[in-house]
């Protein structure tokens, strides 16, 4: 075997900014952040800049400006990422994520504490999931799904360090201090980072994906078969898109209002969880998740994706009954079931669109099902903090939404179980 082929190849070590990138985008602004909600909205509250009987409703409509603007300037991002390199889109998007954290900090103001959150989202189409892909892809080809499979991890992991990190930090300096002092990660320790070790493509370096010599270096099915499958157009004109698109919106709805809103339902009177065991629960559920990501991305190597799916949204649904009559005691019995499912409908939804659709499209097809899915997310979070703010900040009847929803999706990923098989069974 050729030397330089036994060499360490350059593309791990981008897949390590690429994975703290994540952990640092995702967590700080989407995973993490429900870790400040309890004191900022009793704060708010308490200096008359909000009102008790809107307490609920302002977090939600905060948490989904995030998701909402990330899903909006996913095409945008997408462009300017072919344009200018991924390597300066992620610094405009640090920049962006850091200035956001400052001056969420400083404010009284619900309206700059919603421009903070929809800076927060657009950082993320630059240094987010969609960005990192595109960077990660770029190095791997053979070995691009064990690569993949590795930088979600850093969803999941945002969601597990920074609260850990953060709510020590609250306690012992406040919520406002709290958050500059995290925003210092991005600023000395994510864009040097990205200065100083990120390159857009092997090429830029004088090497070949998957650290392959010329002489190694073989064509894949993936390389050969880019244009198959069908356009945008094609795939928006048929039943298993919006079937599938639909699906992706109601899953998305659990899975945002549980990583964003719940930890405020422990931390109410009725469950009356503490701050840091509120944390520890939203670590949970994120580390949880990672496990998720693992063992149903494998398993959809070996057996149909599409019944993988439905296994996943299967243990969702199961864990959301634990929701009809919910204790301190049976949180972790939501929590683990549902951050397992939760893990692997993450994966799975982004392959499903690449086996239903093809390769032709992939980008444009999947950025129309994250507008989507982010569609159904903030829906999510507004409608969950207004029917808290209705039943006087109890998130029980919210959370009994969950259930519904979730059983929702669950008879969309039986009926695209029907439609596959229906399609398979009409090609052989």
């Amino acid at each position: 075997m050729n030397q330089e082929k036994r060499t360490f190849f350059y593309g791990w070590i981008i897949v390590i900014i690429a994975t703290l990138s994540l952990l640092v985008s995702n967590g700080l602004s989407i995973g993490g952040f429900p870790v400040f909600y309890k004191p900022l909205r009793e704060e708010f509250v308490k200096i008359g800049a909000i009102r008790p009987e809107q307490a609920e409703s302002f977090i939600g409509i905060g948490a989904s400006l995030t998701f909402l603007t990330a899903g909006i300037i996913s095409p945008l991002a997408g462009w300017l990422i072919q344009k200018f390199s991924v390597k300066r889109m992620m610094l405009i998007g640090c920049l962006i994520l850091g200035t956001g954290l400052v001056l969420h900090s400083q404010t009284t103001s619900p309206l700059i504490v919603y421009l903070s959150r929809m800076l927060m989202g657009v950082s993320l189409g630059f240094v987010g999931v969609l960005a990192m892909t595109v960077l990660v892809a770029n190095w791997f080809v053979r070995l691009r799904g064990t690569a993949i499979g590795i930088l979600l991890t850093g969803t999941s992991f945002g969601g597990v360090v920074i609260p850990i990190l953060t709510a020590p930090l609250i306690e012992n300096l406040g919520w406002r201090n709290a958050m500059m002092a995290v925003s210092l990660v991005i600023w000395f320790i994510l864009i040097p980072a990205v200065v100083f070790f990120v390159k857009n493509k092997p090429a830029d370096i004088g090497l070949l994906p998957d650290g392959d010599t010329s002489d190694t270096q073989i064509p894949t099915p993936e390389s050969l078969n880019q244009q198959e499958g069908m356009t945008l157009f094609e795939a928006i004109k048929t039943p298993l898109f919006w079937t599938f698109a639909l699906c992706a919106a109601l899953i998305f709805y659990p899975i945002f209002v549980t990583s964003q809103q719940f930890i405020l339902y422990l931390q109410s009177e009725k469950i009356g969880l503490s701050v840091e065991a509120g944390a520890l629960a939203q670590s949970s559920l994120f580390a949880v998740s990672v496990a998720g990501k693992f063992f149903f991305g494998f398993l959809s190597d070996k057996f149909s994706p599409t019944k993988v799916m439905l296994t996943c949204c299967s243990v969702m649904f199961l864990a959301t009954l634990v929701l009809l009559n919910l204790t301190a005691n049976t949180a972790f019995l939501f929590l683990i079931p549902f951050g397992l499912g939760y893990g692997g409908t993450f994966v799975l939804l982004q392959r499903l669109v690449a086996d239903y659709f093809g390769n032709r499209d992939y980008p444009k097809i999947l950025g129309v099902i994250t507008v989507v899915e982010t569609l159904g997310a903030s829906l999510g979070g507004i409608i969950t903090g207004k029917l808290a703010d209705l039943a006087g900040g109890d998130y029980t009847q919210a959370f009994h939404a969950v259930i519904v929803v979730t059983g929702a999706a669950l008879l969309l990923v039986i009926t695209l179980n029907f439609m596959t098989n229906t399609k398979q069974e009409a090609k052989s």
